[in-house]
Order: structure tokens, then sequence, then C-alpha cells
């Protein structure tokens, strides 16, 4: 590979010729071949958005000149819609805990195409980091990155799932199947309750998703090493929220106390612990939906999901609920997730998170991969079932079970008595209770209607 020879504050040290970043960032490339995982795109295009609004942030403040700072603001911008992004940010995820790696990344590149553009020199730590650290600089584009992957992403792709899950509830209506608690027979319940189920447990996910956005778009910029501001102007954090919100749209503002949003991650803590919470709702739904599915013949057989591809290597014919098995993965990873940026978000020493790129790796994969995971869900397996019918009157017509309908004018005891002797003869429950009670048929009949069972009360 031909090289260039650049130098730091460290001495020198070669770069790839045609590398737009410079010394600090090929030390990192040296010092840390631990995974061979960059960076998450999204982090750096939040990034990137930093250091544009930073650049006119400073140019509105006249602390640099404007023509300065529209050039690493217009190459942060040129650089979101190239299609080569990635290659320019090769630093690993396991790196310096602070970030400051992925920070000089960013600000060497973006010096390199802002000196091109100006025909001078631009330096990447005087002028495109001015006014910042990464110690305020890494903390806020975790933030900015998590914000917009919520808000344009995730927030939608559950919004999607539940409307897809609603739609079907209407469909499924008119099916009454057994329920089951303890995963054996219990009372009748519709279909569409076991489906509005769901859709209230990703309602409720949305919104406390929802309640983390105003702590989100809290960020640490302006605080520069420890909080103090030192080398920032003291209107910079808000100037730079506003450059933020333009480009955004959204509700970026700096924090109260600014100590608090560097030394900790006590936001992404929380935000990964609802993402935890959303990641279990979809196992369970994705669960349920695998032991509806199961059988065909030996299983419960309630419902057919889509045949997607062949379930065996060896066993011809097996078709297997491979998309529930995907997000039940999902979820797995989402909580091993919520275990990392816990024990990261512990490592907030005196000033200082040093766990910032993990967090930020983490959490970002955690919001990606739920976000993927709703939209699979939706579209290849809740809105295209079908529904077993003669299944499921086959089970409901014996569940002895269903006299628990009878117990407020026959009493538990003799109930009991009836459920157990239908289980043990394998007889309707029907049947046994007209042989066993004083009650008609029809009686009967009105009594333990599985579909009026389903609507409660006396």
């Amino acid at each position: 590979m031909e090289t260039r020879i650049e130098t730091d504050s460290m001495g020198a040290l070669e770069v790839p010729r045609h590398a737009l970043y410079g010394a600090q960032t090929q030390r990192a490339i040296n010092n840390f071949p631990v995974s061979g995982r960059t960076m998450p795109e999204s982090f750096i295009r939040a990034l990137l958005l930093a250091k544009a609004a930073a650049a006119r942030a400073n140019a509105k403040l006249e602390l640099l000149p404007a023509p300065l700072c529209e050039a690493i603001a217009e190459a942060a911008d040129e650089l979101r819609d190239s299609g080569d992004l990635m290659q320019h940010f090769p630093v690993d995820v396991f790196q310096t805990g602070s970030g400051t790696s992925s920070n000089m990344n960013a600000n060497e590149v973006l010096a390199t195409l802002a000196s091109a553009k100006l025909g001078q020199t631009v330096s990447p730590n005087d002028h495109v980091n001015f006014g910042q650290s990464s110690n305020d600089t890494i903390p806020s584009s975790i933030h900015i990155s998590a914000a917009i992957a919520l808000e344009n992403q995730l927030l939608p792709a559950l919004t999607h799932l539940t409307r897809t899950i609603l739609q079907k509830s209407e469909e499924v209506d008119k099916y009454v199947k057994t329920g089951r608690t303890h995963l054996m027979d219990a009372m009748p319940v519709r279909m569409s309750q076991s489906l509005l189920c769901w859709a209230d447990q990703l309602e409720q996910n949305v919104a406390r998703l929802v309640e983390q956005l105003p702590q989100l778009q809290t960020l640490a910029q302006g605080g520069t090493a420890v909080g103090t501001g030192i080398n920032a102007h003291p209107k910079f954090g808000s100037r730079f929220c506003e450059e933020l919100n333009l480009e955004t749209g959204l509700k970026f503002h700096p924090a109260g106390n600014l100590f608090s949003r560097i030394s900790t991650q006590d936001t992404a803590v929380s935000l990964s612990g609802q993402l935890k919470a959303t990641a279990v709702s979809m196992m369970k739904i994705s669960n349920d939906l695998r032991w509806m599915n199961s059988g065909p013949l030996a299983g419960l057989g309630e419902i057919e999901l889509e045949a997607l591809q062949p379930g065996s290597s060896i066993m011809p014919g097996k078709v297997n609920p491979v998309v529930p098995e995907s997000v039940c993965m999902v979820a797995a990873q989402v909580i091993g997730n919520d275990a990392t940026i816990t024990i990261a978000g512990q490592s907030g020493n005196f000033e200082l998170n040093v766990m910032l790129p993990v967090v930020a790796d983490n959490l970002l994969q955690s919001i990606e991969l739920l976000t993927k995971a709703c939209l699979l869900l939706a579209d290849k397996a809740i809105a295209g079932f079908k529904v077993n019918e003669d299944k499921l009157n086959q089970s409901l017509s014996r569940n002895p079970i269903l006299v628990t309908a009878l117990n407020p004018v026959i009493g538990y005891l003799k109930a009991a008595e009836i459920a157990k002797k239908a289980y043990t003869e394998n007889r309707p429950v029907i049947d046994v209770a007209a042989q066993e009670t004083q009650l008609s048929r029809e009686e009967l009949l009105v009594l333990l209607d599985p579909a009026k069972l389903t609507r409660g009360g006396l």
C-alpha cells in the first residue's frame, strides 16, 4: 500500500496515501485491532451532523471565519450524502472509552475535505473541533443518533406492527379458541382478544419510548472537557442545537447541567431498558405465534403461518415458523445489549464515562434490530396467517374447563367432578353435564356457549 507521512503531537507515522484521515486516526487503527467492527453508520452520520452544526454555530457567533466554517459544514453534509461514507471511518468500536479516536477521525476527514474546498489548511483541532471536546461531542452524538433512529425508524416500525395486528384482529374476531394458562387448557377467548393483547403491549412500549425522547434531545454539547464549558462560547451549546434542529426537525436543547450528561450515560441506560421491554413483548408475541402454529398434526395447529422456505435438510415437506424464530433471536440480542449498556453505564468515573463507544454500538444496534424485526413480524407472519377453524372447534368441544361457567349454578365441587369425568372419559363436557345435573341440554348449550363465555360476566 502506498503511504504518506502525517504528523501529530506524538510525532510522524505512515498513513495510506489516499486516506482522508490523518495521524490520530491511523494511531487508533494501529492500536485497536480488536473486533473489525466500526462504529455504527447511524452514529457516524450523527457525528457529522454535530460537526456541521458546530461549524455553523461558530460562524454565527463570529468565532471563526464564515467561509472556513461553511467549508467544514459542506464537507460534513456531502459526506453524509456519499455512498462510500464508512470507508473513511475505520476505527474499531473497542477503542478509547471517550470515543476520542472517532471524534478525531471525523475532525481529520473534514479538515482534509475543507482544506481542498478552501485551498488553504484547515486544522482538525483548531478549526473543526473548535468549541468542542470528545467528552461532550461523543455523548451528544449518542443522543442525536438514538433520537433520530427512534423517531424515524423504530417508532414508525412499531406503529406499523401494531396497526397490522389491529387489522388482523378484526379479520379473526369471529373465531373462538381455547385459552391457555400455564400452557394448560383454560376458559375460551376470541382470537381477536389474543391479538388485541399484543397490540396493547406494543402501544404501551411506544408510549414509554416516546417518553424517552425529551431526555434524548437534551445534549452535553457546550460542556467541553468536564462540563465547565472551557474554550467554548457561552452561547455555543444553544446555537449548536438551533442548527441541529434546522437540519433534523427535532427539538434538541442544551442540558441544564452539562456535568451529568458528560459523566453519565443514564439516559442511554434508561432507553436501553425500554428497548429491552419492547424486545420482551416481541418475544412473547413471537412465541404465541409459534405455539399457535405448532404441529400441524401433533401440536395446537390453530393457525398456519405463511410457508417461506423448506424447514429441514432431511425431512421433506417440513415447514417451520422461521420469522417468529428470527424475532426471538433479535429479542435475545437486545436483552444482551441491555446488559452491556448497563455495565457500561456504571463506568462514569468522576467527570467522564469511559465506555461511550460500546454504549453507542449496542444502543443503535438494538434500535436497528427491533426496527427490522417489527417489519418482518408484521409483513411476513401476522398479516398473512390463516386460521384453522376445524382445529379450534375440535379443541373447544372437548375442553372440560368450560364447566367453569356452571360454577354459579351447580357449585365448584360439582363442576370439578364433571370436568374430571369429561377429561377421564374423553367426552365433551356438555354430554357429561347433561348426565350429571338437572340442567337441560338447551340450558347447557346457552351456559356453555364458548362465544358467550369470551364476554365474561355471570
